[in-house]
C-alpha cells in the first residue's frame, strides 16, 4: 500500500500535476509528472514528499477491474516513489487496455514511462 503521505487527494494537485506536468503515454496508462512542485498545503520548510495519485475511469471496466487495477498500480508505484524528486506529483490514468493487462505488462508501461520523463527521452 502506498503510505497516507505520499498520495495525491486534493483535486487542484491532480489538475497541476495534469495541466502544467510532462505526460508520457503506454498503451495500458499515462503517467503525469510535475517535478519538484512546492506543496502550499506542507506547514515549515522542508522537501514535502512525493505524492502519486491515480485516475481509472469506467471505461477500464466493472467497477472489480477497476479496483484490481487501481490495486496494481499503486503497489507498482510504492516500490518507485524513491526514484522521483522530492515535491513531485504523479498521476498515473489508466487507459481501457489496463483492464486486460497483466501486472507485468502494466511495471513494463510504469518503468518505460517514468524512464522517459526523468530521462527527457525522445519520444
Amino acid at each position: 500500500m502506498l503510505p497516507t503521505d505520499n498520495r495525491l487527494r486534493r483535486r487542484e494537485d491532480f489538475a497541476t500535476a495534469v495541466r502544467r506536468g510532462r505526460r508520457a503515454g503506454r498503451p495500458a496508462l499515462v503517467v503525469h509528472l510535475r517535478s519538484g512542485a512546492t506543496d502550499p498545503h506542507a506547514p515549515g520548510e522542508s522537501a514535502p514528499p512525493t505524492r502519486a495519485g491515480f485516475v481509472v475511469s469506467k471505461a477500464v471496466g466493472v467497477a472489480v477491474v477497476r479496483n484490481k487495477v487501481k490495486r496494481r498500480l499503486r503497489h507498482l508505484m510504492r516500490d518507485r516513489i524513491d526514484l522521483l524528486p522530492p515535491g513531485s506529483l504523479v498521476v498515473v490514468r489508466a487507459l481501457p487496455g489496463a483492464g486486460d493487462a497483466d501486472h507485468a505488462q502494466l511495471a513494463r508501461d510504469l518503468d518505460a514511462a517514468l524512464a522517459r520523463l526523468l530521462g527527457g527521452g525522445a519520444r
